[in-house]
């Protein structure tokens, strides 16, 4: 698995014991650690319609990135393999990989492994963190339609290039399409917060983008 991890200084304890599906609506985690579960407006043909949100304040915690490819003996491992080897909080898949479930389809790097140097003129999101100095956010999209990632590429020490789902302009980039899927996704709020989002009831990518939008 490559993951993107999340760790934190001073994490309440509840964040590790709370069940999730409990509630619905936003319910606080820790200080800076939220969970939201939600019901699809439109309901999922199988499951059970959820949308889950974990959202994180990146100034109380940390994002890392995590590679198997980082050891020649690394392997894939769950996410919960890799928050229990790590003593992380939280973790998702951060990109789509290659036939050698190690090595991400597009450019993904940090300031000490290189997991793929490709970039891929099609992907036009790449997430940045891992700052190189002050006056930038801890954690930033680049929508390379609307911002520059020449300029933006030597200000962060983690880069991980992805399909984007929302321009930014706010608009759906996905046509409809019959095929759907589960799926995890990264973003972030208006408040700079960042978004770990899971459904694992399966929607066409333009019908998901159009529920997310309606949330919360």
């Amino acid at each position: 698995m490559i993951a993107i991890s999340l760790t934190a200084a001073g994490a309440d304890q509840q964040s590790r014991k709370t069940a999730a599906g409990a509630v619905t609506g936003w319910q606080k985690l820790a200080d800076g650690l939220e969970l939201g579960i939600f019901d699809s407006p439109q309901p999922a043909e199988i499951g059970d319609s959820k949308i889950r949100i974990l959202r994180i304040n990146p100034g109380r915690y940390e994002l890392k990135l995590l590679n198997a490819s980082v050891s020649k003996k690394g392997r894939s491992l769950s996410a919960k393999q890799w928050c229990r080897q790590n003593g992380l909080v939280a973790a998702v898949n951060a990109s789509m990989f290659q036939a050698d479930y190690k090595t991400s389809v597009s450019l993904m790097r940090t300031r000490t492994h290189v997991n793929n140097p490709r970039f891929r003129k099609k992907d036009m999101t790449i997430l940045a963190f891992d700052r190189l100095g002050t006056g930038v956010p801890e954690v930033k999209i680049i929508d390379r339609q609307c911002e520059d990632f020449k300029i933006w590429k030597y200000k962060y020490g983690t880069l991980v290039q992805s399909i984007r789902m929302i321009s930014c302009k706010g608009k759906n980039v996905w046509r409809q399409q019959p095929k759907k899927w589960s799926t995890v996704a990264i973003g972030m709020d208006k408040a700079d917060r960042v978004l770990f989002i899971h459904v694992g009831s399966p929607y066409s990518t333009h019908d998901l983008i159009n529920i997310l939008k309606e949330l919360p």
